[in-house]
């Protein structure tokens, strides 16, 4: 490991990698920070950061990797124990923080906003890293902004979401932006080979995620979530397989349930163990003194806890069916490509007859109008319509000829 090797896995993002290397070395020359996020002050270091970019694109990774930089005696050399604690988030001065609902409240900013504010226990910085701040409600962004604007002299804010139009105005103009682009997929590849996977199963699943790097990998090493998107990309040829509404509506409920499957064991896997050290912190099966007033103390704190939990699978939930839209969406770009004898690579290439037979049968008008209704099934769900209703309007707009 060589300095700054801590954004290696930063895949296709040499301007991002660029820009943070050179506010990591201002940082460690002792130069003060650089206020507002204007062109004068983008090489220097500054109090607030907003990593941008799609979904996949590395926002937190290059989060992280920034704050394992500043935290680090020599500026993010990957092999410290600095380094491998933020690696693990558990390093002392950075404050990890990451939504488990769809919505971060204005109480929770409140007490990271105080927790923020204490003097770093190591280093020069105390360091919050916030994934998915989009999702802080209206009056939590407002808390978020006056920490902002009048931040603790040696407290570093990073804060992740797709888009800076995602946050208030007024708390996007007071960071510094950081955009990361979609990865090419020979970048993708190249960090699933350095993992370990063989180079032809990096490339096809590269290709399926279409520049998510976590996708990817998920999909090069688990075979249980490539046998997921299998099933979601029989989809195409179940809902035109007579065009009836059967068969759509059918489709539709194993979109469904799919989702709510892969939700499910995913929430199982996170919910025991929360529950269990819970249970543990209360001193659950204990005897003595004080253990009924503690029984009581862990009623409300489970209750609570099987609440946030239940706000964070439902989340999971979305978000897998989200995956699963943009599994069809890329198959139907894969044949309006076919469609046109367009020179680009197919995130599907492997299903290429798959994509034939779709595009023969039909018009690329109709494939268009099928993208569109996918995304507009991905609005709906984001605005929380009930999911079984919106992918049934979806399918059969699918199944329409």
């Amino acid at each position: 490991m060589t300095v700054g090797a801590v954004f290696d896995e930063l895949a296709g993002q040499e301007a991002v990698v660029e820009q943070l290397r050179l506010a990591v070395a201002a940082a460690s020359a002792g130069l003060p920070p650089a206020p507002g996020s204007g062109p004068p002050a983008a090489r220097g270091m500054t109090h607030a950061w907003l990593f941008t970019g799609p979904p996949g694109s590395g926002r937190s990774v290059a989060a992280r990797a920034f704050a394992a930089a500043l935290l680090c005696p020599d500026q993010g050399c990957g092999r410290c124990p600095s380094c491998h604690q933020v690696a693990a988030g558990g390093h002392a001065d950075l404050l990890l923080v990451r939504p488990d609902g769809l919505s971060y409240g204005v109480r929770q900013t409140r007490g990271l906003v105080l927790r923020a504010a204490a003097a770093p226990v190591y280093g020069r910085w105390r360091v919050v890293l916030f994934e998915d701040a989009d999702r802080a409600t209206e009056q939590a962004a407002n808390a978020l902004l006056k920490a902002i604007e009048e931040p603790a002299p040696r407290t570093v804010w990073l804060l992740c979401a797709p888009s800076a139009d995602d946050l208030p105005t007024t708390v996007r103009s007071r960071c510094r932006l950081v955009t990361l682009r979609t990865p090419p997929t020979a970048a993708v590849a190249e960090v699933l080979v350095r993992a370990g996977v063989g180079e032809d199963e990096a490339l096809a699943a590269a290709r399926a995620a279409q520049g998510h790097i976590g996708r990817a990998r998920r999909l090069a090493t688990d075979p249980q979530a490539a046998g997921r998107r299998a099933e979601v990309l029989k989809v195409p040829a179940q809902v035109s397989a007579s065009g009836g509404l059967g068969h759509a509506l059918a489709a539709a409920a194993d979109l469904v349930k799919a989702a709510e499957a892969e939700a499910a064991a995913v929430t199982e896997e996170l919910d025991l163990p929360e529950r269990e050290a819970l249970r543990r912190a209360f001193g659950e099966g204990s005897t003595g003194k004080g253990v009924a007033t503690a029984v009581r103390g862990a009623a409300g704190a489970l209750k609570e806890l099987e609440d946030r939990q239940k706000s964070r699978a439902t989340r999971l939930k979305r978000d897998a069916l989200d995956r699963a839209l943009l599994d069809l969406a890329g198959f139907y770009r894969d044949v309006l490509a076919v469609q046109f004898g367009a020179d680009v690579e197919l995130a599907n290439a492997a299903r290429r007859e798959e994509l034939e037979q779709v595009a023969v049968l039909s018009r690329p008008e109709t494939t268009v109008r099928r993208i569109e209704a996918i995304m507009k099934c991905r609005e709906r769900l984001a605005a929380n319509v009930a999911p079984l209703l919106a992918v049934e309007e979806m399918t059969l707009a699918l199944a329409a000829r």
